[in-house]
């Protein structure tokens, strides 16, 4: 089983109000220190060999833990992990303990920050990993706040082409792809240490191996949560007590609202082939904000049949998406995944493509898009919904298996008719 090195090093000055006499990642939530939360999940998965790098006020977490034999003194539990550390006598950065403690780590490792909150599969977060090969995987995932974060930006493969930290410049409109601080790292990373005393992680190791093809994204919805201010301290104590953070494991079956694009979350202008005409509902992103907030995916699933005819590209539709993702995150909303079906049925359209010219099984009213979703994030369909602006949304929702809800007039077999999206989760009570 793979080894987990848990970064446990930093002074947490930002949740200072919070705990200021202990190292931030034995800040309790209910009861319960946060790295314990996070080894309590880890053993859970089989994953009992632990490093913990420490540093400041660092002797608090080594006395707690011991070589991870004790029993806990929160639930009286053991922790039935094995545990070394390395302790920073100096700071050296968010990656510069690694280097010290190289010849520890022959073999490809999970490296996890112990200021976060998180409930992952991480057994399928490995396998993705070796199935890719890539000197790195990061977990990566939608934020909130998309507009001060870094955003990673990948090809079809999930192999990174940019990296683009909070101060480098960006493209009018992106993906919502942040790199969420669990990865899976070769050691053949540490073969070379930085020539500064300090080493940061992000900027020194993984930045620069953009483009070469060694750095993948795993892109996931599961809960992972900074918790370096109080206000998201307070939030993650929320979503803990609720049950929302186990819940969004993807061993566990998930629920999800499955949307269509135009008429649902943006205003219907025909085939959007402009990025220009591309508008938000007035009231979209709320409605997708409390989904978000909700523990219910938030998955797109459109008919674009404008590539087949030829007249958006692939990437003209790419971009037309990054814009809905990006006035999205500026309002503090995004959506955990997007399917379209580039097919059309009918032949005769000048700059057609022809090999996109079939009955596929993805087009609504075909379900395939939601069923590809299903299987994908472990989604439990009968417990999901469908909503939509036409009659093929409802009937891609029902042959699905899906609660559906009709955004207009008509009666398809629905279960339920809105006005818009946001009278949808406000009927629903999201």
């Amino acid at each position: 089983m793979m080894k987990c090195v848990i970064m446990a090093g930093g002074k947490g000055t930002r949740i200072s109000s919070v705990a200021s006499d202990i190292p931030k990642p034995m800040i309790q939530i209910s009861g319960k220190p946060v790295l314990e939360h996070e080894i309590d999940g880890l053993r859970e998965q089989g994953f009992t060999d632990i490093l913990i790098t420490v540093g400041h006020l660092g002797q608090i977490i080594m006395d707690y833990f011991g070589d991870g034999s004790k029993m806990s003194p929160a639930d009286g539990k053991p922790f039935g992990v094995r545990i070394d550390y390395y302790f920073e006598k100096e700071p050296l950065g968010n990656a510069g303990a690694l280097f010290e403690i190289k010849d520890k780590l022959s073999d490809d490792f999970l490296l996890l920050n112990a200021d976060s909150l998180f409930h992952v599969d991480f057994n399928r977060f490995v396998s993705y990993h070796k199935k890719h090969g890539g000197l790195a995987t990061l977990f990566t995932h939608p934020n909130n706040h998309p507009y001060d974060s870094g955003v990673l930006i990948a090809d079809d493969e999930c192999r990174v082409l940019r990296w683009l930290a909070k101060e480098d410049a960006r493209p009018r409109f992106y993906r919502n792809r942040v790199n969420a601080g669990l990865h899976i790292l070769s050691p053949k990373l540490l073969e070379k240490r930085p020539d500064t005393l300090k080493v940061d992680l992000d900027r020194q190791i993984l930045k620069p191996l953009a483009g070469t093809g060694q750095l993948i994204v795993y892109d996931s919805p599961e809960y992972v949560r900074d918790m370096g201010t109080p206000k998201r301290y307070e939030r993650v104590c929320r979503d803990w007590e609720s049950g929302l953070v186990k819940s969004r494991n993807l061993a566990n079956k998930q629920k999800a609202v499955f949307l269509d694009r135009d008429g649902t979350i943006n205003k219907y202008v025909g085939f959007l082939r402009d990025i220009e005409e591309f508008e938000l509902l007035d009231g979209a992103a709320r409605a997708l904000r409390l989904i978000n907030e909700s523990g219910y995916l938030a998955i797109v699933a459109t008919n674009q049949p404008v590539i087949a005819r030829g007249e958006v590209t692939k990437d003209g539709l790419r971009m037309i998406h990054n814009k809905m993702e990006t006035l999205l995150g500026a309002e503090g909303a995004y959506i955990d995944a997007l399917y379209y079906c580039p097919h059309h049925p009918d032949k005769g359209f000048e700059g057609e493509i022809p090999e996109l010219k079939f009955n596929c099984s993805c087009r609504k009213p075909k379900p395939g898009m939601l069923f590809s979703a299903a299987k994908k994030y472990n989604i439990d369909l009968s417990q999901s919904w469908m909503v939509g602006d036409g009659k093929n949304d409802i009937l891609a929702g029902i042959a699905a298996g899906c609660k559906t809800a009709l955004i207009g007039e008509g009666e398809y077999g629905q279960d339920m008719t809105v006005s818009s999206l946001i009278e949808f989760v406000e009927k629903v009570g999201l």
